[in-house]
């Protein structure tokens, strides 16, 4: 995704892109509303973040600027003007969604590719991954390389959807503890390290060629054997 960030306190914009970056998403960031609106207006974006008091020109315009120029940009509004009032003007100006701060990353992140989606209908879910000679079937839940059956657990199974979703990007434990297991801490076990173990015993060793790899000191990857 191609994010567009209007955000004015540079905690949360650091914490946000950063966030993003790491996702691999590409992320722009200003932090007045009148930069916000020049970007939204002559450059393409997936998605929008918008704080809503910002200096220049406050969110609910910017909004409504943008949708007055006819662009339809999905936003969100990250804000910490709670009131029931504030949420359904900050819809009716024109956001698509709106999440109140203090927020977990990981419900922004859901949220925002929510608004990805929708923006896009014509984009058929997959059913069926391919990375290299590996196959991962989403509705009969079976996993083949080579043409030989692989036996996964559910959370194997979970795993690895993951990796081949996210094939040759470098994925930190710490992603991976959050998609997979839904932990937002550290468990300070080694339940990562155990599971990508295992699914290297399954879907690597006994194959010619390796599909998973250690990136020291980042994380791991998986992409089609060399």
């Amino acid at each position: 995704m191609k994010v567009l960030l209007i955000e004015d306190d540079a905690s949360t914009a650091a914490y946000v892109s950063g966030g993003l970056r790491e996702e691999g998403h590409e992320v722009d960031h200003v932090a007045s509303g009148p930069l916000g609106l020049e970007l939204a207006l002559t450059r393409s974006y997936d998605v929008a973040v918008v704080d809503r008091m910002l200096p220049g020109l406050d969110g609910l315009s910017l909004l409504k600027a943008i949708r007055a120029a006819g662009r339809r940009l999905p936003a969100i509004f990250l804000t910490a003007v709670s009131g029931v009032d504030d949420r359904v003007e900050g819809l009716e100006a024109g956001a698509d969604d709106y999440l109140l701060k203090p927020f977990a990353f990981s419900e922004l992140m859901a949220r925002l590719n929510a608004l990805a989606r929708r923006a896009a209908p014509d984009k058929r879910e997959e059913t069926v991954l391919r990375v290299g000679d590996l196959e991962m079937n989403l509705i009969a839940r079976t996993v083949s390389r080579a043409g030989r059956p692989v036996d996964l657990q559910p959370r194997e199974f979970r795993l690895l959807e993951y990796m081949m979703r996210n094939r040759g990007r470098v994925l930190t434990r710490t992603m991976l503890l959050e998609r997979v297991w839904e932990f937002h801490f550290d468990p300070k076990t080694n339940v990562v390290e155990t599971h990508v173990s295992r699914l290297r015993a399954k879907i690597d060793r006994p194959f010619s060629g390796e599909m998973i790899r250690t990136v020291r000191g980042s994380g791991y990857v998986l992409d089609a054997a060399s």
